[in-house]
């Protein structure tokens, strides 16, 4: 287990998180449970703000990439931790205006945003929209005039960096859905487009090479790329970018396998990014530009754990050995997914060895409909705690209520305290939009 001050086991053998007992946490709140530990996200948060500040002279930004994890709370903890968000649909912008959050802070993101997203982000004063489209930047423009304002936009670009991370999780690749291309012009010429638009104002431009990434010259290799392309708009139309915008995708610990990266070490990935970012600043003649991350995953992944309570146990003798649990693919579908890694612990027993072999199974109406596979626990009993961690991002995020199964409530942590951010779904939630129309009586 990657144990870390806020993720221990305590003297009862039981998992603790943000000193909260998870068996009694289980008792309490029921299962399954995502839980989120709020001193790690603050902590995270702290991380790259104070990096940034210290190493770049406060000339940049750090955006909360609020699609790992949106709610009213987490707008409210960024807020107070003095960063960004970055939204990426009509309903996070939304959430994060219903918290309060400050519109000039909030990045508007998407590769297909809906008129009536961008007439709100218009309404709300939005800081900066990303635009990812030709027909986007006409019809921004025309809703922009309309108002009678300017609005700052960014393009988003690829660079044609490969990270070494999941192919459906990379995305500055020539063949994406997001983004202009380096290789075949079309960054260069939207950008043209962009300056002639007079409801717009270009300040630069965004990329971001895919998620899950330990590499950290994959991000340099991005830095050197991307001043290279500004330093080409300047020589070649005159335009010198105020904002670059990296985005995110630094990876997080899930599994064995994976690196374990302190605190600390994700201020060594900004600190090699800001150093490139001044060394080709200076080689490619250009003004070194106000420096925007997008950190998500990395801020709330390893901030959260999920709880389940364990079911059924089948043994197929010489095949394999499941552990079926209360909850499945509707509130975690990334191994359904892209069968991504997670590590199992059994939190009323963590002391235990682990010593079998077993895959963790939900309880959907699906075959695929599993969390972990050949992973290693305790001989696990029904009534058993379990513990999966790493799950605070993309887990509630991509939930749904398929075969009709509420999602499952949030708790925030801190000193032994837990409290409700999203409250539990009831069977009457499932069914509060359903209509039988009159002909159906």
């Amino acid at each position: 287990m990657n144990e870390r001050d806020t993720l221990r086991i305590n003297e009862a053998g039981h998992l603790e998180i943000g000193g909260a007992d998870t068996v009694a946490l289980a008792e309490k709140f029921g299962t399954p449970l995502y839980v989120m530990d709020e001193k790690y996200i603050r902590d995270m948060c702290a991380i790259y703000r104070d990096t940034i500040d210290r190493e770049y002279d406060g000339k940049g930004t750090v955006l909360y990439a609020s699609k790992a994890f949106s709610c009213m709370a987490i707008y409210k903890i960024a807020a107070q931790e003095k960063i960004g968000v970055d939204v990426v649909s009509g309903g996070e912008l939304y959430t994060a205006m219903k918290a309060g959050f400050p519109a000039e802070r909030i990045y508007l993101h998407g590769n297909n945003k809906l008129q009536h997203e961008l007439e709100y982000a218009l309404d709300c004063d939005v800081g900066t929209i990303v635009v990812d489209a030709y027909a986007e930047i006409d019809l921004l423009d025309a809703l922009c005039a309309a108002r009678g304002r300017v609005q700052d936009v960014l393009i988003r670009v690829n660079p044609g960096v490969e990270a070494h991370t999941h192919h459906f999780i990379q995305t500055a690749k020539t063949d994406s859905k997001f983004g202009f291309s380096f290789a075949d012009g079309t960054a260069e010429q939207v950008t043209q487009y962009a300056l002639t638009k007079k409801n717009l104002r270009l300040a630069g431009f965004h990329c971001h090479i895919g998620s899950q990434i330990f590499e950290k010259q994959s991000f340099t290799a991005a830095v050197d790329r991307m001043l290279e392309f500004m330093s080409q708009m300047k020589e070649r139309h005159g335009f010198e970018a105020e904002v670059l915008n990296l985005g995110g995708g630094y990876g997080i610990w899930y599994a064995e396998g994976d690196a374990k990266i302190s605190k600390d070490g994700y201020a060594d990935y900004l600190r090699a990014i800001i150093a490139e970012l001044k060394a080709k600043s200076d080689a490619y003649g250009v003004k070194r530009p106000h420096l925007v991350i997008e950190p998500g995953r990395s801020i709330v992944g390893e901030a959260g754990i999920t709880l389940y309570t364990v079911g059924n146990i089948k043994d197929i003798p010489g095949v394999r050995k499941y552990i079926a649990i209360d909850g499945g693919m509707f509130e975690n579908p990334r191994y359904a997914l892209y069968q991504a890694k997670y590590t199992p612990v059994l939190a009323n027993r963590a002391n235990e060895l682990a010593t079998e072999g077993v895959s963790i199974a939900g309880k959907c109406c699906e075959s695929g409909d599993l969390i972990c596979v050949d992973a290693l626990l305790p001989p696990a009993r029904s009534g058993d705690i379990l513990a999966v961690l790493s799950t605070g991002a993309y887990n509630y995020s991509m939930a749904s209520n398929y075969n009709r199964n509420p999602i499952p409530p949030v708790v925030l942590v801190r000193g032994g305290e837990a409290d409700y951010i999203v409250k539990p779904q009831t069977y009457d939630d499932i069914v509060r939009n359903d209509v039988i129309p009159d002909r159906l009586r």
